[in-house]
């Protein structure tokens, strides 16, 4: 590839999974029918909130959320990904491309910022009972779902500040199945240093304090389930935090294994695998874990097929 300046670059190449060529068709029908199954497990929570009125609480609402949340991230790089397999057709314009990756960080600071909120939510539900329906009342649930939201999407916009400056000279494929921020830095022979001290500056402006906030969170939660004298208080309290505490962990093992780590001691390849981790299964086990630990969600699902 010959050297070329960002101004003449007008598209870039997505590899996506050229170690396994003989295995491009099973991988389609793989990951085709997990994207079906994200689809319908994250529409089948969002539809039973909306119809069972015993699941109109805080609580499965910030849920009906990440799952909108979880479809939206998917749905943003696994059709490229399946296009790219069936009709191989690598390549994506540098529109196109910024267009995928911001609506992917938007989408991942969204889901940072209601896991937090859904963390303080499970607070208030254990450490407060007598106070919770007036701390996570109707008006409060919809402003901190917009606030997030809305947070979320401005997050990302200082990286595109940067980006359009720097020229990409080296080669314009991405070692990676979408347009990720990390795989498009390995690309630039511009200094990235400004950029990548943004990212750390945002992270501690704002995953920082939702991680230390949602920690901080199930500290209390879980001080508060231990001096419960009976054991079926305790297990009753736990059960409502158990499904959340098993997203956040992976959630934040996933997001620290691929973005906190030095430039240094990041691979692509380790990358690639790390992202379809966050970027494909939890979004698929995510409707899997909050209805095996849910009565009120299998209920609702057994009334639903019933």
């Amino acid at each position: 590839m010959e050297k070329a300046n960002f101004t003449t670059v007008t598209e870039f190449i997505i590899l996506g999974f050229p170690e396994f060529p003989e295995m491009q068709v099973p991988l389609f029908f793989l990951l085709l029918l997990i994207y079906l199954i994200i689809l319908m497990g994250n529409l089948t929570i969002i539809v039973i909130v909306c119809l069972d009125s015993h699941l109109h609480t805080p609580m499965y609402f910030f849920l009906s959320n990440l799952s909108f949340l979880d479809i939206s991230c998917t749905s943003v790089s696994l059709p490229k990904l399946l296009d790219i397999i069936l009709r191989k057709t690598h390549h994506i314009s540098m529109n196109e491309c910024f267009i995928q990756m911001y609506f992917f960080l938007s989408l991942a600071s969204t889901e940072i910022l209601i896991l937090a909120v859904m963390a303080y939510d499970r607070y208030a539900a254990v450490c407060q009972p007598l106070s919770y329906h007036l701390i996570m009342n109707q008006k409060v649930c919809i402003l901190m779902s917009t606030a997030t939201w809305i947070l979320g999407f401005l997050v990302p916009l200082p990286y595109f500040i940067f980006i359009p400056r720097f020229s990409f000279c080296s080669s314009n494929e991405i070692n990676h199945f979408f347009c990720d921020f990390s795989a498009l830095l390995k690309l630039s022979c511009s200094s990235t240093s400004s950029l990548q001290c943004l990212v750390y500056i945002l992270g501690a402006l704002v995953a920082c304090p939702c991680f230390i906030s949602t920690l901080i969170s199930y500290v209390y939660i879980i001080s508060t389930i231990l001096r419960i004298r009976s054991t079926e208080g305790r297990h009753k309290a736990f059960s409502t935090c158990s499904s959340h505490l098993t997203v956040v962990c992976l959630f934040y093992l996933t997001l620290i294994c691929v973005y906190i780590r030095p430039p240094s001691m990041q691979s692509m390849d380790i990358n690639k695998v790390i992202s379809i981790l966050y970027n494909i299964l939890i979004p698929m086990f995510n409707p899997i874990i909050y209805s095996l630990k849910n009565k009120d969600v299998k209920n609702a699902l057994r009334k639903c097929f019933c």
